[in-house]
């Protein structure tokens, strides 16, 4: 079992930044790929970024790129999440994931992820 729980969520003004957090306990952290997804209400939850398990590669969805990075310290057993130029579209509960496949592809869907935290929310409004 991995038990992760998310921090940082927040209100910000557009264009703001926030880093999110999500810290790790439980087994390896460092064995699984890790995954931030976000859900705005009615929508479907939805991809945002994804990282391996040595931080050596990197994958985003095509409307965060250039604006949100992700990150981990495998040492601290934490992942966290960059946002800068925040837009209201951006308005969302996010959620980190873990992922214990190896192939890259896995990484784009969150049925195909082993864990979750309980997610946090972020709200971008003048």
């Amino acid at each position: 079992q991995l038990h992760l729980v998310e921090s940082g969520g927040g209100l910000v003004q557009p264009g703001g930044s926030l880093r999110l957090s999500c810290a790790a306990s439980g087994r390896t952290f460092s064995s699984y790929a890790m995954g931030w997804f976000r859900q705005a209400p009615g929508k479907e939850r939805e991809f945002v970024a994804a990282i391996s398990w040595s931080g050596g590669g990197t994958w985003y969805e095509d409307s965060v790129k250039g604006r949100f990075t992700i990150s981990r310290d495998n040492a601290k057993n934490t992942v966290y999440l960059q946002m800068n130029s925040l837009k209201p579209e951006d308005t969302a509960v996010y959620y980190c994931a873990a992922n214990s496949g190896e192939n890259s592809i896995s990484f784009f869907l969150a049925e195909l992820y082993d864990y979750w935290g309980q997610g946090t929310q972020v709200t971008v409004s003048s």
